[in-house]
């Protein structure tokens, strides 16, 4: 279905659905994103149809491309979960956080991840499976730095900030919160 008066079309490409928005604005860049469950393709109006077909299908590609290998490269089991909280550990808290379980849990739908200090078990909530590494290791640092300090206090955020991409996560998972319309804690 297309609409030329705004330069927007809809199809299915890959069995994805697509939208592309043609723009005067833009003269030589051709972009792509997720949004939900479509595919944007951002181009320039001056495009031929071929043109148009070929970038669409080029940037389509390189989104799924880029969500594989951010799918592959989070941990997906929890032995995956334990060797990644180790290496974090060892990493930005000294090595000093040492839980005695880490593991996905289908059970925690308001809550990104849970710790039981007393008994050292850390919980993650199956929902981060799907977000980027990075936002994964966030968490985990999180949950670990609760191991050694229960509360939220400045010795507890003094150690969840020596991970570096700190800020970048709470961004992200508090967007993705936003959107869903989920209570905005760690």
């Amino acid at each position: 279905m297309a609409d030329t008066r705004f330069g927007t079309e809809r199809r299915v490409v890959d069995g994805q659905q697509v939208e592309i928005r043609r723009s005067t604005r833009r003269r030589r860049s051709v972009q792509a994103y997720r949004d939900g469950e479509q595919i944007v393709v951002l181009m320039p109006a001056a495009l031929a149809a071929p043109e148009r077909e070929e970038w669409t299908r080029r940037m389509v590609g390189r989104v799924l491309s880029q969500e594989h290998r951010r799918r592959a490269a989070a941990p997906r089991s929890d032995a995956a979960l334990e060797e990644r909280a180790r290496a974090l550990s060892a990493a930005h808290l000294g090595n000093r956080a040492r839980p005695t379980s880490i593991r996905w849990v289908t059970n925690q739908n308001s809550r990104w991840g849970s710790c039981t200090p007393s008994t050292g078990a850390i919980r993650l909530s199956h929902r981060l499976q799907e977000m980027p590494s990075w936002v994964i290791d966030y968490v985990i640092v999180h949950e670990l730095a609760h191991l050694l300090v229960p509360g939220h206090g400045p010795d507890f955020t003094e150690l969840c900030a020596r991970y570096p991409l700190t800020t970048k996560a709470e961004g992200f998972l508090e967007g993705v919160a936003h959107a869903a319309r989920l209570p905005v804690d760690s």
